[in-house]
């Protein structure tokens, strides 16, 4: 099975790129609002460590985001609560479409939480900062400050990425470097 993760800025397109390989996606973002909405087991245990923040099932993003904006040592209470449970839905995700030929992996920090494996194939997506910014001022979501103190610099992760996608938001030019480098990847498996 090859392993293609996705990697690039918040705001990227990443989530976008990762669709159009046709192949199962496991997205971690879809993962962890999951958590927060249907795992009583996540509530739980964050409600013990965050009894002033969480109120209520299901997990309300918002709160979260209050107890760390309040004290940032809560985020690392979060993340050992939620990165295990992300990790465990990952590798049941790759056992369960280990027969397929291909899977992608769209994990904003995936290498930063070291879950790249040294086969997997790195695609980064690229965009103009100006249109990020246009996109994430639509997205209205406080958080995004916070998550890039912990992305690894868009260079670094650049210069760690087999291929490049240049992301302008328009849909042709995305699903034709998709193919392209689909086909190339193919060829070399």
């Amino acid at each position: 099975m090859i392993r293609i993760a996705i990697l690039g800025d918040i705001g990227s397109g990443k989530s976008y790129v990762a669709k159009q390989f046709g192949y199962p996606v496991f997205n971690a973002d879809v993962e962890v609002t999951e958590l927060y909405r249907k795992s009583r087991k996540c509530y739980s245990k964050l409600k013990k460590i965050l009894p002033n923040y969480i109120t209520s099932f299901p997990v309300k993003k918002i709160e979260l985001l209050k107890a760390i904006m309040t004290n940032h040592k809560n985020l690392k209470k979060i993340v050992k609560i939620i990165h295990p449970e992300i990790r465990n839905r990952m590798n049941n995700f790759i056992k369960k479409n280990r027969r397929k030929k291909l899977i992608i992996l769209d994990i904003p920090l995936l290498i930063e939480n070291k879950l790249n494996k040294k086969n997997d194939i790195l695609i980064f997506v690229n965009a103009k900062k100006k249109e990020i910014n246009k996109r994430l001022k639509k997205r209205h979501n406080p958080s995004v400050k916070i998550l890039k103190k912990f992305q690894l610099p868009v260079e670094v992760k650049k210069k760690k990425a087999d291929f490049i996608i240049e992301n302008n938001f328009r849909n042709n030019s995305v699903k034709k470097n998709v193919k392209r480098i689909l086909r190339k990847i193919l060829l070399d498996a």
